[in-house]
């Protein structure tokens, strides 16, 4: 008995749902109104223009150009309306033609159905007005109905309500139909709606996934050879020193062994600092990503010029990978430019974060390489963009964007400019 209301809650909140999606909906069909509107304007001046470009072939770049901006700038209106009011999302990638195709065979779809839905609502209007008025002023009228058979006694009032909600019933379903027929008109043409966003936000991530996970496997290769060829061959040494010295009769011979090994545990401490700081700066935490930024340039080979100005905090999982992004891309610069000289730019605003990373070397790097497929693994992890730029002859330019989502935004911080 307890569970009994339930079928009647789910019902009630099925029916709330579908009546609010119909409303937008219904919303919808007046807000396509201005780009059915525009159609007409917009194929005339598409038309001229295209024809300008026929008639003078030096301008017909210009002129495709011109035209299919101004279509993909109409037919973007109409998307946002469907995202906002009938619950499709189309990210397309279509081209000019097939936008301009959607926006003609759409103008005869919404007009139709402008004009349908127009009627319906406005006889409703009437009616409705009419048979409040004759109820208020007690002025209606008995209505004798005669068929076959069937005689009907009925007053102008009941005749009323019953044509409103006929209306009511005849608009929802055109609503619904019509919102369907855009929805799929919009599918076929241009494609890529919800449903096809996220079979490819699964694969991307899984792709990311992956590289991720080769990324991470890397770095402990690259940590065990540092170790391995490094830190293990100083510690080698050392012991074989203080081996020595513990064996040499002569004391002097002993005193001279232990120096050695003295020099050697300074080298050893330092070679220490240096792969600790390659696996993660002790910078990064204590002081926040400009300060990491600038050890980092102050140890590149190059003079590098710092341009930093964050307006706010960054996350720390972002400051962790933008740093070492801006790492990487400097020693990639010093080992195969050979420029004189790099500039490490870093903006971040509510929205993203971009690091750029330019020197003014040979160019002609390969976005295909190790080392800078490892930047784009880094900066897809956290679904970025890497791109590279450096033609033959330089110069070289890594930009990396990195969203910050709907993370809380905080003050903005002071910027800086440094000169290593």
């Amino acid at each position: 008995m307890s569970k009994a209301p339930e079928p009647l809650a789910h019902l009630l909140r099925h029916t709330t749902e579908r009546w609010g999606r119909r409303r937008r909906e219904y919303v919808g069909v007046f807000a396509g109104l201005p780009v059915s509107l525009l159609t007409p304007l917009w194929a005339l001046a598409c038309g001229t223009v295209l024809l300008a470009g026929t008639l003078h072939p030096p301008s017909r770049t210009r002129s495709r150009e011109t035209a299919a901006r101004w279509t993909h700038r109409l037919n973007e209106r109409d998307l946002e309306r469907l995202s906002r009011w009938t619950g499709i999302t189309v990210r397309s990638e279509a081209s000019a033609r097939r936008r301009a195709l959607h926006l003609l065979l759409r103008l005869p779809l919404h007009l139709v159905s402008f004009y349908a839905v127009f009627a319906w609502t406005g006889l409703a209007v009437l009616l409705t007005a009419g048979t409040l008025w004759q109820t208020v002023t007690g002025s209606r009228s008995e209505v004798h109905l005669t068929w076959p058979g069937v005689q009907i006694l009925s007053t102008t009032t009941s005749i009323g309500a019953g044509l409103i909600l006929g209306l009511m019933v005849l608009t929802w379903f055109t609503t619904a139909l019509v919102a369907a027929a855009e929805r799929g008109l919009a599918r076929a043409l241009l494609g890529l709606d919800t449903e096809i966003l996220l079979h490819r936000r699964i694969d991307e991530l899984t792709r990311t996934r992956a590289g991720a996970v080769q990324a991470v496997d890397e770095e402990r290769r690259r940590i065990e050879r540092d170790l391995h060829d490094g830190v293990q061959q100083q510690v080698v040494a050392l012991a074989m020193l203080l081996g020595r010295a513990q064996r040499a009769q002569d004391p002097q011979r002993s005193r001279e062994l232990v120096r050695q090994a003295h020099t050697e545990s300074r080298i050893l401490l330092d070679e220490l600092r240096e792969v600790a700081w390659r696996v993660y700066p002790a910078t990064l935490d204590a002081l926040g990503l400009e300060a990491a930024l600038a050890e980092a340039a102050g140890r590149s080979p190059l003079p590098v010029t710092l341009r930093a100005e964050p307006s706010r905090p960054l996350p720390d999982d972002v400051a962790t990978a933008v740093y070492f992004v801006a790492r990487e891309a400097l020693t990639n610069a010093a080992k195969h430019s050979g420029a004189d000289g790099i500039i490490l730019d870093l903006n971040a605003t509510e929205e993203r974060v971009e690091l750029v990373v330019s020197d003014d070397g040979r160019g002609g790097a390969d976005p295909e390489g190790g080392g800078l497929t490892g930047l784009a693994r880094r900066v897809a992890a956290f679904d970025g963009v890497l791109t590279v730029d450096s033609p033959p002859g330089g110069p070289t330019t890594v930009r990396a964007v990195l969203p910050l989502g709907h993370r809380d935004p905080s003050t903005r911080t002071r910027s800086s400019t440094c000169v290593w």
